[in-house]
């Protein structure tokens, strides 16, 4: 099984912890983010991944070489320029030849990767998505759901107007390599912004899982301390894992 991170953010809305290493290297419980999300991708059956970096990839380099540490074998794909969500995966694209799991690496979570693998082996769909309930979508990707859990319509940071859901991405797929030919190559390209919207318009089905555990996308100082509390707590085992 294979998956990939996306790991080459900038981190710039956490200049604070960010100006010397990248974000993905901050520490939760004492341990880095991107450790965490090894080790759970690891204990879904991932033997194998690749991370894209950008912002001082060397020192991700340093921190995880070949992935032996953490059981499994680790590539990586620097991005001289950013290419976006969607053109990240496609400049690796010779790298998936089955179905795979992709990871937003800032967002943090301990949920039961399986739930997406399930829905997408019973559905036979092109990719299914983990979406979380909040109140606000305003600043995210709203998924609006059909009773099925088929996708029915995505809109990127919607006025009041367009909101008729309070589903929102969360940043954990599984999908099937035939994703990459509603992405084009070489430039930069956002999957809610460009090929989502592509993939419904052509007919192609999409299902959401409803994820019954916590997120926290680490995009502010506030969400960073609330990571940290919940990380304390599964290192200690006051909170359930959610496998």
């Amino acid at each position: 099984m294979k998956a990939m991170i996306l790991a080459a953010g900038m981190g710039t809305r956490l200049k604070q912890l960010t100006d010397n290493r990248p974000k993905c290297l901050m520490p939760l419980a004492g341990r880095p983010l991107i450790e965490w999300t090894l080790s759970w991708l690891k204990e879904h059956g991932v033997t194998e991944c690749v991370i894209n970096l950008h912002y001082l990839p060397e020192q991700v380099k340093a921190f995880i070489c070949d992935g032996s540490q953490f059981g499994l074998k680790v590539h990586y794909s620097f991005e001289q320029i950013l290419l976006g969500t969607a053109g990240a995966v496609k400049k690796v694209a010779d790298f998936f030849d089955e179905p795979f799991y992709l990871i937003y690496g800032d967002n943090f979570s301990q949920w039961n990767l399986q739930e997406l693998r399930d829905v997408f082996e019973l559905q036979r769909t092109i990719a299914v998505m983990a979406v979380h309930w909040r109140e606000d979508v305003s600043q995210s990707g709203m998924i609006e759901i059909a009773a099925d859990g088929q996708i029915a319509k995505i809109i990127e940071k919607p006025t009041i107007e367009d909101v008729t859901s309070h589903y929102v991405n969360a940043g954990f797929f599984f999908m099937d390599p035939g994703i990459f030919q509603f992405i084009p190559p070489d430039q930069y390209c956002d999957f809610s912004y460009d090929v989502f919207p592509k993939v419904l318009q052509a007919g192609q089905k999409m299902y959401a899982v409803k994820m019954d555990e916590t997120i926290i996308g680490i995009d502010t100082l506030e969400a960073y301390a609330k990571a940290n509390v919940l990380a304390e707590k599964i290192s200690l085992g006051i909170v359930d894992k959610g496998r």
